[in-house]
């Protein structure tokens, strides 16, 4: 039997937090064009994302783990979120290839930049977890997720002492437009349930899924989880990266923290 999200009973409160503050951006969203120029608006919603953070950070602890579930309660499909089939070229080329010249790049400020292929990544300890995840508009998905720590590899390439966010490029363009990016202040980028996915559910990534390479942060939402990875940069602030909001949806008005 395919598990489903029981909603809001029960809730705890750092979620009931989240929901409230993602609500008022999305009110701000349905809007956008009357209430962009609202600075009073923009601050609200400011306030309201630096309180969600500090609450969750707060009763779950810089540590505390995202529930993790039995196989018993994996989901047969898992439902992909964002983009399912990516056509830029540069992607086009690597999967007709099955991903064999694909490299994972980390950069940025750090004291050892890595270049890592598929087999190099897979090759390094790995962490298994069966989580949920919990998407913006609605819907929820049990899934087994594979793949090395995101702060072991960060430690392998020295984060420098001005650094204080992890960014992630994507491959993939939704309409056509920017290539999708997000990004993790690196607290959450360090938490022992962030991780660097090639596998779900045992099998290869599919590609609807975000072959070769996804993040998954198990304590944000779904599009905090960026597919197709093709490299990693550490950064000071992320103002200059896109339209600098810190995320390809985030640049369109979503809440830049978004913690469950």
């Amino acid at each position: 039997m395919k598990h489903r999200d029981t909603g809001s009973r029960g809730l705890p409160r750092r979620r009931f937090l989240q929901r409230m503050t993602l609500g008022a951006a999305t009110l701000g969203l349905a809007g956008c064009d009357r209430l962009s120029g609202n600075d009073r608006v923009v601050e609200t919603l400011g306030l309201a994302e630096r309180l969600n953070l500090r609450v969750q950070r707060f009763l779950a602890g810089e540590r505390g783990l995202a529930p993790e579930y039995p196989a018993s309660m994996i989901d047969e499909t898992f439902r992909p979120n964002g983009s399912t089939d990516p056509q830029a070229p540069r992607y086009r080329e690597l999967a007709a290839n099955r991903f064999r010249d694909w490299r994972l790049e980390i950069g940025g400020m750090v004291d050892n930049p890595l270049s890592l292929s598929l087999d190099a990544l897979q090759a390094l300890p790995a962490r298994t977890q069966i989580t949920r995840h919990d998407c913006v508009e609605g819907w929820s998905a049990i899934g087994q997720w594979r793949g090395p720590v995101l702060a072991d590899l960060l430690d392998r390439a020295g984060v420098g002492p001005r650094a204080r966010y992890v960014v992630f490029h994507c491959m993939d363009q939704l309409g056509g437009e920017d290539y999708y990016y997000e990004s993790l202040d690196l607290s959450e980028a360090r938490h022992p349930q962030t991780i660097l996915a090639y596998s779900l559910n045992d099998e290869p990534l599919p590609i609807a899924n975000g072959a070769p390479l996804r993040l998954r942060a198990e304590r944000q939402l779904g599009y905090k989880m960026a597919k197709y990875l093709s490299s990693i940069t550490l950064v000071e602030s992320f103002e200059s990266i896109g339209r600098g909001a810190g995320g390809y949806w985030e640049d369109r008005g979503y809440t830049w923290y978004a913690g469950i």
